[in-house]
């Protein structure tokens, strides 16, 4: 314990060790879904779902080590659901590039990455971004994080008329997962240790005594292979297709997306954390920038999806996690998970649905920090938080942000307020929803 604690810093960071682990357990629970959509979308492009399955819990586990032991900050990296989709229904659909040619394009953008990173140039976007900016993101994700939570338990439904509508509230997905809502809440103000990982549980012990859900078929599921390592994919690039026209497309969208996905997702759990100084710069953010860029040159070479900075990482700063111990927690299960694949199933959607929604609520806290009568700043924050969840897209809400913030500093006369840098994302914001 005081050797974890002395490499960690745990204690300096008003944390504990067995505090530390509870929030990495808590971080993997709420993402540990991943392991079934990502592989599932890669199926598409041609590839099986054994080596998709692995190739995905060793990213993530690469990257969220690197985050961890040498960043030192309690955020996992994994293949990013948005990009898995673009590159699975998109990429290798209907531009026609084969998944060799996709994975080869990947490790392109991981270089990218890194090179921004090395340069400083990523560290200079960060800390460019105003105050008011730095508030309104994590709260645009906090809703953005509630929506996914509402909607994959079913509690939101689309409708062609409203677009979005109440689902069935006998359905037993939704009312338990109003119950693990509320139950979760009460131990939260209670100040009951491991709140959300005590409360999921009681509900999915409930769900599988009420039938809500059947429990897994464990036998089966050990009595397959055991499957350790992507074979297929590993180092099967093709470099020949980079150098069609449309691969400037496609490298475009997977830095571009990536990078501001990253920057959202990572203000948004730094804030939670308390990671951001007073001059709203982020310390240690370079290493942090660093863990996606090194995932995703392996994604590259393994055969797997651009590496991010995942949302459900606040999950785990909300549990208490304020060191990489906690991220060192998260890549240690992912690794279990080559082994226990069946147990995954032993979680059920109404647990984690639960899960999104509280840290979705606990996130716009920071928005009491934006000056509200300073319609400059308001504006643009509140653009920012209203449409990160509508448009489904975190990099959408900021471009929309960092937009009108520039404008309405600029054309009210407060220059002073605006740098070039802001300037710039600004720019590239306006041509990339121009190239849509």
């Amino acid at each position: 314990m005081d050797t974890l604690n002395r490499f960690f810093g745990i204690n300096a960071a008003g944390s504990t060790v067995k505090r530390e682990i509870l929030a990495g357990l808590t971080t993997f629970i709420t993402m540990c879904y991943l392991l079934a959509v990502v592989p599932g979308m890669l199926t598409h492009t041609g590839l099986s779902f054994g080596d998709a399955f692995v190739s995905t819990v060793w990213i993530t586990v690469i990257a969220t080590l690197v985050m961890g032991l040498w960043a030192n900050f309690p955020v996992a990296v994994a293949p990013g659901l948005g990009i898995s989709a673009f590159f699975s229904f998109m990429v290798c659909g209907p531009m026609g590039y084969s998944w060799q040619t996709g994975f080869a394009a990947v490790l392109v953008s991981g270089v990218i990455f890194a090179i921004l990173t090395f340069t400083k140039i990523r560290q200079l976007i960060i800390n460019s971004v105003p105050a008011a900016m730095k508030a309104a993101i994590p709260a645009g994700i906090g809703l953005f994080i509630a929506f996914i939570g509402m909607k994959n338990c079913g509690l939101i439904v689309s409708d062609p008329s409203t677009f979005v509508a109440l689902g069935k509230m006998t359905s037993p997905p939704v009312y338990l997962t109003l119950l693990c809502v509320i139950l979760i809440g009460v131990l939260i103000a209670k100040n009951v240790t491991g709140a959300m990982i005590l409360g999921m549980a009681a509900v999915t012990a409930l769900g599988f005594l009420t039938g809500a859900s059947p429990a897994p078929d464990l036998a089966k599921g050990f009595s397959e292979p055991l499957h350790f390592f992507p074979s297929t994919t590993f180092l099967q690039l093709d470099f020949s297709g980079l150098m069609q026209h449309s691969m400037i497309t496609v490298l475009f969208t997977l830095c571009f997306v990536d990078l501001f996905d990253n920057l959202g997702t990572l203000i948004g759990v730094c804030s939670k954390a308390g990671y951001i100084q007073k001059d709203g710069t982020i310390h240690g953010i370079d290493r942090a920038l660093m863990a996606d860029s090194v995932g995703t040159i392996c994604s590259g070479l393994l055969g797997c999806t651009t590496a991010t900075t995942y949302l459900e990482s606040v999950s785990g700063v909300s549990a208490g996690g304020r060191t990489g111990l906690t991220a060192l927690t998260v890549a240690v299960l992912f690794a279990l998970s080559l082994f226990l694949a069946p147990v995954l199933a032993l979680v059920p959607v109404y647990a984690t649905s639960a899960a999104l929604i509280i840290v979705g609520a606990m996130m716009l806290g920071t928005l009491k920090s934006v000056r509200w009568d300073d319609f400059t700043d308001a504006l643009p924050a509140f653009l920012t938080v209203i449409t990160m969840p509508l448009t489904f897209n975190i990099a959408t809400g900021l471009g929309i942000g960092f937009i009108s913030f520039f404008l309405l500093k600029l054309l009210s006369g407060r220059r002073a307020e605006v740098n070039v840098t802001l300037g710039v994302l600004a720019a590239l914001f306006v041509v990339s929803f121009a190239l849509r």
